[in-house]
C-alpha cells in the first residue's frame, strides 16, 4: 500500500479493483493504485496521465473551486472506456480520481443511440407506411407517412379501429380473414381498395406479422407494412384495356381478310331460302286446282325457317367475334369450338385447294376460356396454317390437294392439347424459338403480332403455345391446357369432315 502525506484525506489500496489517481491542483498525478498502473502497462500508455480524460486540468481546477465532486467524465484509451469522478479536498489543494469500465455500458448505449437515429430515419422518411396495432385492430402507433396515404396523422390514429380508417367495400371481410391467418399462422397479406380520408379511391398492399406472447402464444401486437400501389392497379386495368383494343382491332383485321369465307357461308343459306321461297310461289298458284301443293309449300317454308336460323347463327358467330370488352371466361365445350371455327375458314381453305380435317376427342373435352378470343387463335393458327402449305406448294403439286389437320384429345398428363398441323416448309430450332417473338415475320406484309398475341391469350387461360415438327414435313401448333377436375377421360378421337 502507498503512503499518503498526512496533510491528505485521501488513500490508495491496491486492492482496490478500479483505477484510482491522487492529483494535485495542477492536474499532475502524485500517486496511484495498482490497477491503474496495469491499466496504462496493458494499454501501452507512457505514464499512468494517459489514462485522464484531455480536460484533466480544467476539471481538477473546478473541483477544487467549487468544493464538489464531478462524476463521468469519459475517458477514451484503447480497448477500454473509463468513466472518472474528480473527488476534491480543498485543505490539501489535491483531488482524488477514481475511475470505473464503463466499455459495455457506453458501447450498448451508442449502438441504441445508432439504432434509434436509423429507426427514426427510416420510418420518417420511408413512403410505406409502418404501423402497430393491438389484436383487435385498433392502432397503437404509425410512422408520418399515415398523413399522406390515409389522410391521417399519427397522434389522430391511435386507438382508432381499422374498421374506421379502412373503409371500402369488403374490407371488415378480409380484416376478419387476415386476423384468422395471424392468429394461425402469423404472417398475412392482403390487397384492399379504401376509401380515402379525401374521399378518393386507393388499392392498398399490407404485410402484417404477428407479436406473439412467449409462454402462451397469444397474439399481443401486429405489425403492418401498407404500400399504395393505386399507381400499379391503374396501370394494369389501363394495360388490359389497351390488350382488349388491340384484340378487338385484330378482330376486326382477321374479319376482313375472312371476308369472301363470310361472303360463303352467308350466301349459301340466302341462296337456298331464296329457291325455297319462288318455289313455294309457285306451289301456291297451283294449290287451287292441286291441293297436294300446299304440303310441298309447307315444307318449303320449314326449310326456309330452317335456312334463315342458320343464317342468324352465322350472323350472331360474327358479332360474338366482333364485340368489344373484356375477356368473359366460361366452361366451353372445346369441340364445338374448334367445328365453328373450321366451319369459317372453310371457303378461304377451299379456294386454295387445303381441306380442313378436324379430328375431335370422342371424350368432348371442356375448358374454361373466353370462346370468342379462342376463337381468334384457332383462326390465326390456322390461316397461318394455310399461307405456309401454300408456300410450300411448287407448280407440279399445287393441284394436289393438302390438308390442315386440327386435333383435340386429353394426354397422359390430362391436359387438353388443341394441335393444328400444316403441310408448309416448317420451320428450324432456331425459327420455332423465333417465331413467337413480337414483331418477328417471314411475311412481306405480315407484322409479326398476330402468334405473340396467341401465346399471350392462351397463357392467359393458363395454358400454353408452342410448335414442333410435324411428321408431315410442315410444323404442328400446339395449344396446351393444364389438367383440370373435370377432365378425366381418356384421350379418343373421331375424323370428321365438316360441311359447307
Amino acid at each position: 500500500m502507498n503512503d499518503i502525506p498526512p496533510s491528505s484525506v485521501f488513500s490508495l489500496h491496491d486492492a482496490d479493483p478500479q483505477p484510482g489517481l491522487i492529483l494535485d491542483a495542477g492536474g499532475t498525478v502524485l500517486e496511484g493504485n495498482r490497477a491503474s498502473r496495469n491499466l496504462y502497462q496493458t494499454a501501452n500508455l507512457a505514464s499512468r496521465s494517459g489514462l485522464l480524460p484531455v480536460n484533466v486540468l480544467a476539471l481538477v481546477k473546478s473541483a477544487l473551486e467549487q468544493d464538489r465532486a464531478i462524476e463521468n467524465v469519459e475517458a477514451r484509451i484503447p480497448g477500454t472506456i473509463l468513466m472518472w469522478t474528480f473527488v476534491p479536498d480543498a485543505q490539501s489543494g489535491r483531488v482524488l480520481a477514481r475511475a470505473r469500465d464503463a466499455t459495455d455500458e457506453v458501447l450498448t448505449q451508442e449502438e441504441a443511440t445508432r439504432s434509434n437515429r436509423l429507426y427514426r430515419l427510416i420510418t420518417e422518411n420511408t413512403t410505406d407506411l409502418i404501423s402497430r396495432h393491438a389484436p383487435d385492430g385498433r392502432f397503437i402507433d404509425a410512422t408520418p407517412a399515415s398523413w399522406r396515404l390515409l389522410g391521417y396523422w399519427p397522434e389522430e390514429l391511435r386507438g382508432k379501429p381499422l374498421e374506421e380508417v379502412f373503409r371500402g367495400n369488403h374490407v371488415a371481410q378480409k380484416l376478419a380473414e387476415t386476423r384468422n391467418l395471424l392468429r394461425d399462422d402469423g404472417y398475412a397479406t392482403m390487397t384492399l381498395e379504401i376509401i380515402h380520408r379525401d374521399g378518393s379511391r386507393r388499392w392498398f398492399e399490407i404485410a402484417s406479422r404477428a407479436i406473439r406472447e412467449t409462454y402462451t402464444g397469444a397474439v399481443i401486437e401486429v405489425i403492418s407494412v401498407s404500400r399504395d400501389i393505386t399507381a400499379r392497379v391503374e396501370s394494369e386495368e389501363n394495360n388490359r384495356r389497351l390488350a382488349d383494343e388491340l384484340a378487338h382491332t385484330a378482330r376486326l383485321a382477321t374479319l376482313g381478310e375472312l371476308a369472301s369465307s363470310i361472303a360463303h357461308e352467308m350466301n349459301q343459306p340466302l341462296a337456298t331460302i331464296v329457291n325455297f321461297a319462288s318455289a313455294s310461289q309457285r306451289y301456291l298458284k297451283s294449290a287451287r286446282t292441286n291441293p297436294e301443293c300446299l304440303d310441298r309449300v309447307d315444307d318449303g317454308l320449314q326449310k326456309i325457317v330452317h335456312h334463315a336460323n342458320r343464317a342468324s347463327e352465322v350472323i350472331k358467330r360474327l358479332r360474338a367475334f366482333l364485340r368489344k370488352g373484356q375477356k368473359r371466361t366460361a366452361p366451353i365445350a372445346l369441340n364445338d369450338v374448334v367445328s365453328n371455327v373450321a366451319r369459317l375458314c372453310q371457303w378461304e381453305a377451299e379456294k386454295n385447294n387445303v381441306q380442313i380435317r378436324e379430328r375431335l376427342a370422342c371424350c368432348a373435352p371442356v375448358i374454361t376460356a373466353d370462346p370468342v378470343l379462342l376463337e381468334q387463335v384457332l383462326i390465326n393458327l390456322i390461316r397461318n396454317g394455310i399461307e405456309a402449305t401454300i408456300e410450300a406448294r411448287d407448280e407440279e403439286t399445287r393441284s394436289a390437294p393438302a390438308q390442315i389437320i386440327i386435333t383435340t384429345c386429353i394426354n397422359d398428363q390430362n391436359e387438353t392439347l388443341i394441335e393444328v398441323t400444316d403441310e408448309g416448309p416448317g420451320l428450324d430450332e432456331q425459327g420455332i424459338r423465333q417465331m413467337f417473338q413480337p414483331f418477328y415475320t417471314s411475311k412481306p406484309q405480315g407484322l409479326g403480332l398476330g402468334l405473340s398475341m396467341s401465346r399471350s391469350i392462351i397463357e392467359g387461360f393458363g395454358g400454353f403455345l408452342d410448335a414442333r415438327p410435324a411428321k408431315t414435313g410442315g410444323l404442328s401448333l400446339i395449344c396446351r391446357f393444364p389438367a383440370s377436375q373435370n377432365q378425366k377421360h381418356k384421350t379418343a378421337t373421331t375424323e370428321n369432315q365438316p360441311d359447307d
